[in-house]
């Protein structure tokens, strides 16, 4: 948004340019309650830029898979767990892909809270299947190559690496909570 649309949208709402509604700040920044909005929806479409080409590129290793000689060869356990993967793989990507539609469709009625809430949780469910599905790809590989126990040993490292850095680590993070987007 400009700096001239976001005060003409301030001035008709009776609001100094960067104040909220009662004429305070913001989550500590100069911005209306419609400026943060728009700046919640562009910081989430931009994360999303990052994420979606690694399940893009998971998606498509899966894909193909299958039509390589050595598939033939795999276990039952290891069919079953590829299946898994893939569902999983393509969970993340309708979940990921998911706001940009929601914008799409809503993005005209003026719900801009409803548009960002909406596509945060299909972020978050997005990237817990896509956790689940590298994880199920990371155990798969190895299952196949190396065997079952060292499947077990790395697939839980894989598992408690994902824990820790993407949920325990950013809700530890000794400060208080950020506001609901």
């Amino acid at each position: 948004m400009s700096e001239r649309s976001t005060g003409d949208a301030a001035d008709a709402a009776g609001v100094p340019p960067g104040q909220g509604s009662d004429g305070e700040l913001l989550d500590g920044r100069r911005e209306t309650e419609l400026e943060r909005l728009d700046r919640n929806l562009n910081e989430l479409l931009s994360e999303l830029r990052v994420v979606l080409p690694g399940v893009q590129v998971l998606f498509a290793f899966l894909l193909v898979a299958p039509f390589n000689q050595r598939f033939r060869a795999v276990t039952r356990f290891e069919r079953d767990l590829y299946l898994g993967t893939l569902m999983c793989t393509l969970l993340a990507s309708m979940l990921l892909i998911a706001p940009t539609v929601v914008h799409r469709l809503q993005f005209r009625r003026r719900q801009k809270a409803s548009i960002v809430e909406l596509a945060n949780r299909f972020m978050i469910l997005g990237l817990t299947a896509f956790a689940v599905a590298m994880s199920g790809a990371v155990l798969l590989v190895t299952h196949f190559v190396f065997g079952a126990p060292t499947a077990v040993v790395t697939t839980t490292l894989v598992v408690i690496a994902f824990v820790t850095i993407w949920l325990v680590v950013p809700l530890r993070n000794g400060g208080p909570s950020p506001p609901r987007p």
